[in-house]
């Protein structure tokens, strides 16, 4: 395993890191016990960068990866979670975001406790973009100011954030006082809008995760989450380019790692998954050089959805409906 430091954070982390999105059952139901023995998996292959939130399965996803960071010596890890965005337990839908300084300190308290730390290495500020933005000034008037309170009374070491929009991410980078930013779906085979966000990062020595490779679960070859707000067609056209793969002898998961890791200006992209196996095989993905004439063909099967902003927020009130 690669090592690289995370900007100014300090961290040193792995260039493959483990997002626990998939420990919450986000994407399909959960073996716990494999869910753990992923997370272990993970730590004997050099990875030593995990992340979660409260709001993964309505504090599911902390609860299990506090379970399997049980009795693991605390320096081989680093351990971010998130705040603001909070869902209910056994529902990925009921979301309630609330950054005011109460609620952010004791959410952390709640989840160092499931976690079972007294110290978290990143605290990323949760989607705040969602329900049409009607948190983001709350966001910033208090929800950063209270995570750079904590980083300056020692209970967190750097501050962060976790959202979606190009648009918003560049106010983040140029007013928030983020030590890190972890930005999904945005370096992927399907989408390299993030390459707009690494020279204003790099100018002022902020660390840049990567997180869904995968692009929440589009480029799996699986069954796509009810949640996610593709519509029937898109769905359709992601199907048929995960069997132009799989005609070829390779598999569109696969392409889409390689492509997400390869060679990225990030410093570390973020995968997740439940399942040992899932983990094992992408380790031995990540060492594999991928063909570059089938992902030219792949991509130009799915032309009609690059670089295509996704309306995740209507995805969840869809749900909630």
């Amino acid at each position: 395993m690669d090592y690289t430091e995370l900007g100014k954070t300090g961290l040193n982390v792995s260039r493959l890191s483990f997002g626990a999105s998939a420990l919450g059952g986000v994407f399909r139901d959960i073996d716990e016990a494999d869910g753990i023995r992923a997370v272990h998996t993970a730590l004997d292959a050099g990875i030593n960068y995990f992340d979660v939130a409260p709001a993964y399965g309505g504090t599911v996803a902390e609860t299990v990866l506090g379970k399997a960071l049980k009795g693991i010596s605390r320096d081989r890890y680093f351990l971010s979670t998130k705040a603001g965005k909070y869902t209910t337990p056994g529902s990925y839908g009921a979301v309630e975001l609330d950054f005011s300084s109460s609620r952010i300190r004791n959410g952390l308290e709640e989840s160092m406790q499931r976690l079972g730390v007294d110290y978290l290495d990143i605290v990323h500020l949760h989607d705040f973009e969602y329900q049409g933005g009607s948190q983001t000034s709350s966001a910033f008037a208090e929800g950063f100011p209270t995570l750079l309170a904590l980083k300056q009374e020692g209970r967190i070491g750097a501050v962060g954030a976790g959202i979606y929009p190009l648009d918003l991410w560049q106010l983040v980078i140029s007013e928030a006082p983020v030590d890190a930013i972890l930005t999904h779906n945005h370096y992927c085979l399907i989408d390299t809008r993030g390459l707009e966000l690494v020279e204003p990062c790099r100018s002022k020595n902020i660390g840049m995760i990567n997180a869904s490779p995968f692009a929440s679960g589009l480029l799996t070859g699986g069954k796509i989450a009810d949640w996610h707000p593709a519509s029937a067609g898109e769905r359709t056209l992601f199907a048929e380019a995960a069997a132009f793969c799989e005609s070829h002898g390779s598999s569109i998961a696969k392409l889409a790692f390689q492509f997400a890791c390869q060679q990225s200006p990030f410093h570390t992209t973020m995968f997740s998954t439940a399942r040992s196996t899932s983990l094992q095989r992408n380790l031995a993905w990540y060492g594999e050089a991928y063909d570059t004439s089938l992902l030219a063909e792949v991509r130009n099967i799915l032309a009609p959805v690059m670089n295509q902003q996704w309306d995740f927020d209507a995805g969840v009130e869809k749900l909630e409906k």
